[in-house]
């Protein structure tokens, strides 16, 4: 990640919760990976908090060279801690309020991760089976894989729970303080998030 946008990302975290641009009401984004491209769809009436804070992440370049983190099979593909610890440390405690659960985490479906209650910031999963018992503990999908649901499936998942634990697992610290450098080094397997481009459908 350059340097520039470095500065530029650990500058946004400043304001975000403060002001974060309304996402248009539908959007798809556009998901570059180390095993091909698949197509997320974001609908913003599903979870209008959720939608606009990912929208405010991807434009700026937020994903782009981090790592799918967490793969576990049947189960779910986590990604959103940045490679560059220096933006993980200005984002990591930039929560943003719950939406409602609008529609259920099925197959294909994104949602931010959380520990509990208003505690969002920029980590996410998507659905690689039906999940929807997630949805009694508050986790409001923001939209669905609309293409490359086979790529998803295909990212590499022989590591489980011990590359990423999960933010409720609290073995995160590692992957905040070290970033890529660290995951590269432990985790080589680990497939890749090589950039995220947002087309609006205004």
């Amino acid at each position: 990640m350059k340097r520039g946008m470095t500065a530029a990302l650990a500058a946004l975290a400043l304001t975000a919760c403060v002001h974060s641009p309304a996402a248009p009401r539908v959007f798809d984004a556009r998901v570059e990976t180390s095993k091909g491209l698949f197509v997320l769809e974001i609908q913003r009436d599903w979870a209008p908090r959720g939608a606009d804070r990912f929208y405010t992440l991807a434009r700026a370049g937020f994903f782009d060279d981090s790592r799918f983190f967490r793969v576990v099979p049947n189960f779910i593909a986590q990604f959103g801690i940045p490679g560059d610890p220096r933006v993980a440390s200005a984002w990591r405690d930039r929560a943003f309020d719950d939406d409602s659960v609008r529609h259920s985490n099925v197959r294909g479906t994104i949602a931010f991760a959380m520990t509990g209650p208003n505690t969002r910031t920029t980590q996410l999963f998507i659905s690689l089976t039906d999940n929807t018992r997630l949805d009694s503990q508050g986790f409001a999908p923001i939209g669905s894989v609309i293409e490359g649901m086979a790529v998803v499936d295909s990212l590499y998942s022989g590591y489980g729970e011990s590359s990423g634990g999960g933010v409720r697992a609290g073995r995160q610290a590692a992957l905040f303080s070290g970033g890529n450098v660290y995951l590269d080094q432990t985790y080589p397997k680990l497939d890749r998030l090589i950039r995220v481009t947002i087309t609006d459908r205004r």
